[in-house]
């Protein structure tokens, strides 16, 4: 291992009494957490069922009340008096760790709990007509009975939203979402990979970016999962008919049986076996992460990956991840800001080898997540954007177009704090963010961010943003991204007085 990979060596840390009730908080999940989450999973479920018995033309007769209600409640605010506009959500519910200390400041709250339906799937238009509140689960359960999904599905349940602009230019009461047509199977090919990071990363790029361009070689679906600095697996996906899938000699894997092993531990067994194939029910692809969480499972229940457990209690899984939160206090947060990592590191995919090695050398984290994601080239800059140039470098997974990037999921405890080493968190993703700002990358906004305000339009281009923000009266209305992002409390008054400081000069400054 070159020195560029070796982890920092740190001194011991002294333990106190946060890290025992983080040791032993599986006894509150096991007794609380997970009879309320099931429960509650039970119930969301009725009412999804209830919402589907609904005609279309009820439910949409029901959103236009409920947008109604929405305009009135903006109509009555006063804006030299209320606060800044925002959801009524509480804090806890979001699945994300960004920071949601601004909700605290005097705010305005809308409530936008009643918009969860499914307002309409269009088999012609190949569209999916959705409320704020529907998640994935909700949706591939509507549209995969019909060969439909979502073009992008997100692995977990609970996941639905619109990126990047944090709710900062308005309120969404309604997305139209492209559907692609779909088979009932996913036909998974595991490939293991073995040797440096560098050799792992060029594993993962090699399944799924042809050398030579032949497009009919690229898969339905990615990922790499990065179980060490030596070894990994690689998963291509394409979508298999029922009939495909149920011919003799193919293996059918039912992954979202309550009792099945964690998907990601499944997967790894291919670095001994060598390469499999297998057939997985197309919904229970989608969401083959849920039960266990990615691998955080194995932290907050750490038998809960045994069979005994699984065939048991399996059903119960996963605990809710606002229930989680909701039954940690501030020391409990603040302790895994520091001592925990989940953040998502979106590079360009030539760099992700670098990228392991950075994530090695600072923060031990495994496994680590790979997953593809094409920016393509627009007219006007996003908030996110291409390398300038990148189409006369000719790289492997990159158009004419578009260029290819990668999610690179880093969730779990670091090395140094397995081992009873000092760890400083903020400190780390302080540093990552300066590496990606020296890398053309980008850190999705749901995470604990440190950046200063001029560093974060470093990241981040804001003149689009900015204009929107102005066209649609945001200004004054909705806090900026920025101060929505930043770690921190912010009173109101600051951040008005701020936003009005930066709001013409903050982006030249950045440049």
């Amino acid at each position: 291992m070159s020195d560029l990979q070796t982890p920092l060596v740190r001194p011991k840390r002294k333990k106190t009494w946060v890290d025992y009730f983080v040791k032993f908080r599986w006894i509150i999940v096991i007794f609380i957490v997970l009879p309320f989450s099931a429960t509650l999973y039970f119930l969301i479920y009725l009412g999804d069922l209830w919402s589907e018995s609904k005609s279309f033309e009820k439910r949409q007769k029901e959103h236009d009340e409920n947008v109604k209600k929405v305009i009135k409640r903006l109509k009555d605010r006063d804006a030299a008096k209320d606060g800044l506009v925002c959801t009524a959500r509480k804090p806890w519910i979001a699945v994300g760790m960004r920071n949601v200390d601004y909700k605290r400041a005097r705010h305005f709250e809308v409530d936008l709990g009643e918009f969860r339906n499914v307002l309409e799937i269009n088999k012609e238009k190949m569209t999916a007509r959705v409320e704020p509140l529907v998640n994935m689960g909700q949706i591939s359960r509507v549209t995969v009975p019909m060969n439909l999904a979502l073009a992008v599905v997100a692995e977990l349940d609970d996941l639905y939203a619109i990126p990047w602009s944090q709710g900062t230019l308005g309120l969404l009461v309604a997305a139209e979402i492209r559907l692609i047509p779909i088979k009932e199977y996913m036909r998974l090919t595991y490939i293991p990979v073995k040797g440096d990071l560098q050799a792992l990363a060029q594993g993962y790029i090699d399944s799924f970016a042809p050398k030579d361009g032949d497009k009919s070689k690229i898969p339905d679906f990615v990922e790499g999962m990065v179980y060490n600095p030596t070894e990994g697996v690689m998963m291509v996906g394409t979508y298999a008919s029922k009939e495909e899938a149920k011919k003799k000699g193919n293996k059918i894997n039912n992954v979202g049986w309550w009792f099945k092993p964690w998907f990601y531990q499944h997967a790894q067994t291919a670095l001994k076996k060598g390469q499999f194939v297998e057939y997985i029910p197309t919904r229970e692809y989608y969401h083959r992460h849920t039960r266990c969480l990615y691998w955080e499972g194995k932290l907050i229940l750490p038998f809960g990956d045994q069979f005994w457990f699984r065939f048991l209690f399996g059903w119960l899984m996963p605990p809710k991840v606002s229930l989680l939160k909701a039954t940690q206090g501030e020391a409990i947060r603040n302790y895994y800001h520091d001592m925990h990592v989940i953040q998502d590191m979106l590079v360009p995919l030539y760099k992700v080898g670098d990228a392991l090695e950075w994530v090695h050398r600072e923060m031990e984290v495994y496994p680590i997540w790979l997953c593809p994601h094409k920016l393509f080239k627009q007219p006007i800059k996003g908030q996110i954007y291409p390398e300038p140039g990148f189409e006369y470098e000719n790289r492997q997974g990159d158009t004419e177009d578009a260029q290819m990037f990668t999610d690179v999921g880093v969730y779990y405890a670091p090395g140094a704090v397995l081992r009873g080493e000092q760890f400083d968190g903020s400190e780390a993703v302080r540093k990552m963010e300066k590496w990606l700002i020296e890398n053309h990358g980008f850190q999705p906004q749901y995470a604990v961010s440190e950046l200063d305000e001029k560093s974060f339009w470093r990241m981040f281009n804001g003149e689009l943003y900015e204009e929107c923000r102005k066209k649609y009266r945001a200004v004054g209305t909705f806090m900026s991204v920025y101060y929505k992002s930043k770690k921190g409390r912010k009173t109101e008054k600051e951040v008005r007085e701020a936003e009005q400081a930066h709001l013409e000069t903050a982006y030249a400054e950045a440049d």
